[in-house]
């Protein structure tokens, strides 16, 4: 396959690349074999061989976002109950609609259907999920995204204390036992020699966090995963009345905890660790502790607000300690299962706490807290991919293609799409006929424009590994 036309990427935070007419090479294994200006020699030469698809005026390729953090259960009640604090929210929601799914595979199958056509068209190329404490439930759960050819790390959570009754392991070591079973049928079921197209369904570990996990849980679980080399997933420090029961009923931080059972690798992402620095003497300590574990952060804006008012996640702080972060939606404890909305979050929440660092320190003293709109399409795009260990989220010769294309306005009017207004550039078109005017490059501000009131009716198809799931 090869495309021509815009492609826009984040390769570092805080820096945005439009290529302008260049042209990308796809093999049959789905793999960007070149990636150069349409009219390079090398470019003009594959062309007179294959015939490219030529974006249209007004469309870009742009990496599909990631999302690190999302309970799929949850998505049954998506966008309600969230009145209560994060544990008592738990118990009177949250496991209740588990073990609902636990109980009817055709709701269960219904639901992740449903989740998988709508993760797809809100541009997210892969997904790291909480499932349920079913074995058989999970396996409904991978088949789903199997079907949908998204990228999906999908975890059996793993829970044996402070549960429901009816919604727990009955031990430590069958706990860990089951874990281990699902993790290996996923694995022999979705086996890239058995299937006719790419799997990217994967097991991952998933203690669901320290309150629901003994001890002996916690060390079983790391065990397992340092003997098959699967990813892991929790949750950290994500809100005040959790780090305190933590610290009451264990003696120590849920940091520590993770830490001494090997639940902290380059393999993991810890959800929140909002509260991660609030026994610190100095608060990036922690962040350097996990960067130089390789331990990623997904960051979910929407549900700290919800469930960690009293305090915003340090972004600038993780950031500047080289922590591995990307962006999670975190449905239910977030209402939105767009990664778009996570974005535009993270940046309001690092805006408040830069004010609020302004009015009690100085202006003039430190280095902002806030982010921008390009640091978060970073942190959505290759900032997840890193975080999930994957060679995507960037376009260039030996990655995946792994893309959205996002269309700003109709190349005959030169009306905006969707909710985008361009009142200048429909003046252009009207005024010009389209044979005889130069035709306007794509600017920064026509994508920040795209980021700020952009919405699913701009996204017109997906890619992973050059498999088109979407459009």
């Amino acid at each position: 396959m090869l495309i021509r036309g815009t492609f826009v990427q984040c390769p570092k935070l805080g820096e945005l690349v439009i290529l302008s007419d260049w042209l990308a090479a796809v093999d049959d294994s789905g793999y960007i074999t070149h990636f150069e200006n349409a009219e390079s020699s090398t470019s003009l030469e594959l062309q007179h061989v294959q015939t490219a698809l030529i974006l249209p005026l007004g469309t870009f390729l742009l990496p599909p976002f990631n999302d690190l953090h999302l309970h799929a259960p949850q998505f049954l009640y998506q966008g309600t109950g969230l009145d209560l604090p994060l544990l008592e929210w738990l118990h009177q929601y949250a496991f209740k609609a588990e073990e609902k799914l636990d109980r009817d595979p055709v709701l269960a199958r219904t639901v992740y259907r449903r989740l998988g056509q709508r993760l797809v068209k809100a541009g997210t190329g892969a997904v790291s999920l909480f499932g349920t404490l079913k074995g058989d439930t999970n396996m409904i759960l991978a088949e789903e995204m199997q079907s949908t050819g998204i990228r999906a790390y999908v975890g059996k959570v793993s829970m044996d204390i402070s549960s429901r009754p009816s919604y727990i392991e009955a031990s430590s070591s069958a706990a860990v036992d089951a874990a281990r079973a699902f993790g290996e049928k996923l694995e022999q079921t979705y086996s890239v020699t058995s299937q006719s197209r790419p799997s990217f369904v994967h097991p991952v570990i998933t203690p669901r966090f320290v309150p629901t996990c003994s001890d002996e849980l916690l060390h079983g679980l790391g065990a397992l995963s340092a003997e098959k080399g699967w990813r892991i997933q929790s949750h950290m420090a994500e809100s005040s009345d959790q780090v305190e029961w933590v610290r009451k009923e264990r003696g120590e931080d849920d940091i520590h905890i993770f830490k001494k059972h090997n639940l902290l690798t380059s393999r993991t992402i810890q959800a929140h660790c909002t509260f991660i620095s609030s026994s610190s003497s100095s608060s990036s300590k922690p962040f350097v502790d996990l960067h130089a574990l390789g331990t990623a952060i997904a960051h979910c804006p929407l549900s700290n607000i919800y469930f960690s008012a009293s305090r915003a996640f340090p972004l600038r702080e993780a950031l500047e300690a080289q922590t591995k972060i990307g962006l999670g939606t975190d449905i239910a404890g977030g209402y939105s299962l767009d990664v778009m909305s996570a974005m535009r979050m993270a940046v309001a929440v690092s805006r408040i706490r830069e004010g609020e660092r302004v009015r009690t320190v100085s202006p003039d003293h430190g280095k902002s807290l806030a982010i921008d709109w390009k640091e978060s399409l970073f942190l959505a795009t290759l900032g997840g991919a890193q975080a999930l260990g994957i060679d995507s989220g960037i376009f260039r010769v030996g990655a995946p293609f792994d893309a959205q294309q996002i269309r700003l306005f109709d190349p005959r009017s030169g009306i905006g799409a969707g909710a985008l207004d361009f009142f200048e550039l429909e003046m252009i078109f009207t005024k010009v006929h389209e044979e005889s005017y130069e035709k306007p490059d794509l600017t920064e501000e026509m994508i920040e424009k795209w980021w700020c009131v952009g919405d699913e009716r701009n996204r017109e198809a997906v890619w992973v590994q050059g498999v088109k799931i979407f459009g």
